[in-house]
């Protein structure tokens, strides 16, 4: 499932979802702009995880879930927990990241 959250609501989510991943971003931010559909890409081949990319400057309670520094900023939860995150803009990162809940 692919998403973007269009409420500060991501903790929610991570609270009814076993599997999640976040992109965190912003609209001015041009490497957030090149990843999006590399994650809309994983997303699509990931069954079972919830994908959501969050505005990060729209959605500030959000963004507390990660400590989100820098765009754009990928978070992996599972049950709940904060597994691990990553600034990247290259696919393969993002892959790993993705396989660390898997």
């Amino acid at each position: 499932m692919f998403t973007e959250i269009e409420q500060d609501n991501l903790q929610e989510i991570v609270a009814n979802n076993e599997k999640v991943m976040v992109q965190f971003s912003a609209s001015w931010c041009g490497n957030c702009r090149i990843m999006k559909p590399k994650f809309k890409k994983l997303a699509s081949e990931n069954e079972g995880m919830t994908f959501v990319v969050v505005d990060a400057e729209q959605f500030p309670e959000s963004r507390k879930l990660a400590k989100v520094d820098n765009l754009p900023t990928f978070a992996a939860f599972k049950n709940g927990q904060l597994v691990n995150q990553t600034q990247t803009n290259k696919a393969e990162v993002l892959a790993e990241l993705v396989a660390e809940i898997q």
